[in-house]
């Protein structure tokens, strides 16, 4: 098996500036790193227990089977506090036959981002017994 030390998601977006408006202005995620200059510029952000690294350049559109996954305390909130700064909301927070609470938005490149609130009973939170 190979030993993990460290990893993150790398997404080479059709416009670098205006991802890194996205994720770090309009969802807020706090930079860890920044590297280069120019078009070779690159800004790595806390992704909760991982790294996403925005950089480089792509002029292919992300594939829809590539998705983001990123645990919110609380969807209702993340819904208006993200409308309220006009990201695209792809699905309001549903509650979903799995109990889990998801709302989708989309980057400016169309990858989509699932927000998930885990229910303080769900079994990711909580196992009855244990």
């Amino acid at each position: 098996m190979v030993h993990v030390l460290s990893s993150r998601i790398l997404l080479r977006p059709a416009d670098p500036d205006r991802s890194r408006a996205f994720y770090g202005e309009q969802l807020g995620l706090p930079v860890y790193r920044e590297f280069g200059t120019g078009v070779e510029r690159g800004t790595v952000y806390f992704l909760g227990g991982g790294f996403l690294e925005v950089s480089g350049r792509s002029d292919t559109p992300p594939s829809p089977a590539v998705q983001l996954w990123v645990q919110v305390a609380n969807a209702g909130a993340a819904y208006e506090e993200l409308r309220a700064k006009e990201v695209e909301i792809v699905r309001p927070p549903v509650k979903e036959p799995w109990g889990l609470v998801e709302m989708w938005v989309a980057d400016p490149d169309g990858t989509r981002i699932v927000l998930v609130e885990v229910p303080a009973d769900h079994p990711l939170r909580y196992r009855p017994g244990i």
